[in-house]
């Protein structure tokens, strides 16, 4: 198992509850896949350094997690389906 961060910017124009809910979608799929969530903070809305389709803000998440090696694959998979995830990196973090 090993200890992932990831940043991940949800399209600021989603309510409460839709951002709340995708969160919660995110951190379900690491919990499903064996993971365990280490934290999440929501850092909130953000001016973004360049505009990303003609917006220019973004809701902020970071999630620490635990996993086994191939699972961030799979995450990276479900964030490039979602239409409302505009951006996201996954790091594998030092032992």
């Amino acid at each position: 198992m090993n200890k992932y961060e990831t940043l991940y910017i949800i399209n600021p124009k989603l309510d409460g509850e839709a951002t709340k809910a995708l969160i919660e979608k995110f951190s379900k799929l690491v919990t499903d896949n064996n993971g365990t969530v280490d934290g999440i903070e929501e850092q909130g809305v953000k001016k973004l350094a360049y505009e990303i389709n003609y917006i220019s803000e973004g809701f902020y998440v970071l999630m620490n997690f635990t996993a086994d090696a191939t699972f961030p694959a799979e995450l990276e998979r479900n964030f490039k389906i979602n239409e409302d995830i505009m951006r996201f990196i996954v790091i594998k973090k030092e032992a």
